[in-house]
């Protein structure tokens, strides 16, 4: 029996062993090493330059990933109070754009958000241009959005929203009902039982979500190179202008994605331990 467990697990091990483990320490090579693959640490030295590339990166990821909080999290507690048809429906409505090509629903976020794009062709339609010019004197003849970090924000936004609506909402619908019932017959309020039950026993899957939005969107590239028009750069450009841009440096751009990858356990391992401790606080 055991054999034929370690039989059938043998693939997943080698398709780790091949696209994980070794990717990972060709990474560590090239990070402490020279184009000559000398040992060296100069690769981190030079890092201190990108330091505002680090603060711009994870302050956009924070920022997309809380708001993707505050929305995601009622959408799945509405989603997961509503009967079977309706999540069904929900599920299919929220995972419908994800069918599309990822490239392809950042650049309709281009035509939407351009200087003449669809949104400013609105504004001016229904005379929105002409009423502030009137009261402020102005001479606006589009809003500024494309090229901006809020419209960068705005694309993570869209983009990852199901991963935190979706792992919330799988948590939600899964709870034992009588709990609930039991608080509710001990005296709580609504707002009560949401407080001291189901948002605890919640989250769980507002670590995984706030894991699957804040991972992508700190090492994200495409959204910031077209929506911020390169002006916005993220740690995902630095790393792809080390490998595929005119700075060719394989080293120092491993050297980057090696530190990127190391905060991120190190905030992953802390959203963790915060969830247990609170685990644990609901269960005493």
């Amino acid at each position: 029996m055991k054999s034929k467990r370690s039989l059938l697990a043998l693939p997943y091990v080698v398709w780790m062993a091949l696209f994980v483990i070794a990717p990972i320490i060709v990474v560590v090579i090239y990070a402490f090493t020279t184009a000559a693959f000398d040992p060296t640490m100069a690769n981190f030295a030079g890092m201190g330059t990108y330091v505002s590339i680090f603060i711009r990166s994870f302050q956009l990821a924070i920022i997309a990933t809380l708001i993707c909080l505050l929305i995601g999290y009622p959408l799945a507690y509405v989603m997961a109070k509503e009967g079977p048809g309706f999540q069904r429906v929900a599920t299919v409505l929220i995972m419908l754009p994800m069918w599309v090509n990822f490239l392809l629903r950042t650049y309709s976020w281009m035509a939407i958000l351009e200087n003449n794009g669809l949104l400013n062709q609105l504004f001016d339609a229904i005379g929105l241009f002409d009423l502030i010019n009137s009261i402020f004197g102005t001479d606006i003849e589009y809003f500024r959005m494309i090229r901006t970090q809020g419209a960068v924000v705005l694309g993570m936004v869209y983009n990852y929203l199901p991963f935190m609506i979706l792992p919330i909402y799988s948590v939600i619908v899964k709870l034992d009902r009588s709990l609930l019932e039991a608080a509710q017959d001990l005296g709580a309020n609504s707002a009560g039982v949401f407080r001291k039950v189901i948002f605890p026993l919640s989250l769980p899957g507002i670590l995984s979500g706030v894991t699957m939005v804040f991972v992508p969107s700190v090492s994200t590239f495409a959204i910031s190179r077209l929506l911020g028009g390169g002006t916005h750069m993220m740690l995902g450009d630095l790393i792809e202008l080390q490998f595929l841009g005119g700075a060719y440096n394989p080293h120092l751009g491993s050297a980057i994605a090696l530190v990127m990858m190391i905060i991120v356990i190190i905030c992953m391992w802390v959203m963790n331990r915060f969830g247990e401790g609170e685990e644990q606080a609901v269960v005493l």
